[in-house]
């Protein structure tokens, strides 16, 4: 029954429909279900982690060893904070797992956090910041040119991307450092502020994007699209069940991870 319910997608009126009792019986039934990990623990992984939210009542983040599909720790949590990160690191280490490395998406503070792990930055949240930044169709062609490198950035090693960028840098130094003057006031402020803050983004950013280029050996993940891809799946599955309390829907979430592997 329970199968059924979370991999069937079988609502709680179509069971109870298909065994003849009451839906409150279903559910009873349902709730005394005891979740149990299918998963073994891998010696080594190559972490991606990354948050999800379902609506306002809770979030999800998620560790997961990219390359055998297994979910090594969850939390359910209100906010996401690089302390939260930290712990559920410190957890997988204290499972006697070995951290290769550790893909995350760009938030501030996790690249110095871990210190003794490599870390790579999401190239595709990357791409989503300068999109933010400068929109899909930029119109000057500063703008354009820095968007274009970014489009490419899966193409670079650091050392090359760095030169581009400089000579990005160097050719429309001029036009990024145009400020606009208020005639009241006297005061003045930099024109271009958003393509400022495209540029500060990947010269910032380009210490940790290329990680995977560097450790080649390590086959470390570029981005974070295979956690984006678990919580898609988990989130279409969940949709199947509309107005499942919170603590329903929880166990619903970690039965869906633990069982993640075998998907």
């Amino acid at each position: 029954m329970w199968q059924e319910y979370t991999q069937g997608k079988q609502t709680y009126k179509q069971l109870a429909d298909k065994y003849g009792c009451s839906l409150k019986t279903i559910q009873r039934r349902l709730d005394t279900i005891e979740l149990k990990s299918l998963n073994k623990l891998p010696a080594h992984a190559n972490i991606i982690m990354d948050t999800t939210y379902f609506g306002r009542s809770f979030g999800l983040m998620v560790f997961i060893d990219v390359a055998r599909k297994v979910v090594l720790h969850h939390n359910i949590i209100h906010y996401e904070t690089n302390a939260l990160y930290q712990l559920g690191i410190e957890y997988i280490k204290s499972q006697g797992i070995d951290i290769k490395s550790i893909t995350c998406d760009g938030r501030r503070g996790l690249n110095v956090l871990f210190k003794d792990i490599p870390i790579q930055m999401c190239q595709f949240h990357q791409l989503q910041i300068i999109t933010r930044y400068l929109t899909r169709r930029p119109q000057n062609i500063a703008s354009i040119t820095l968007r274009q490198l970014a489009l490419n950035i899966k193409s670079y090693d650091k050392t090359t991307f760095i030169q581009d960028l400089d000579c990005w840098y160097l050719a429309y130094k001029d036009y990024l450092n145009e400020r606009s003057l208020n005639l009241e006031t006297g005061k003045t402020w930099y024109t271009h502020k958003r393509l400022r803050s495209a540029y500060r983004s990947l010269r910032t950013n380009s210490d940790w994007l290329f990680t995977y280029r560097e450790l080649d050996g390590l086959n470390i993940p570029n981005t974070t699209n295979s956690l984006e891809g678990l919580f898609s799946e988990l989130k279409r599955q969940l949709s199947s069940h509309n107005g499942l309390s919170k603590q329903r829907k929880i166990k619903f979430i970690k039965n869906f991870l633990l069982t993640y592997s075998a998907k």
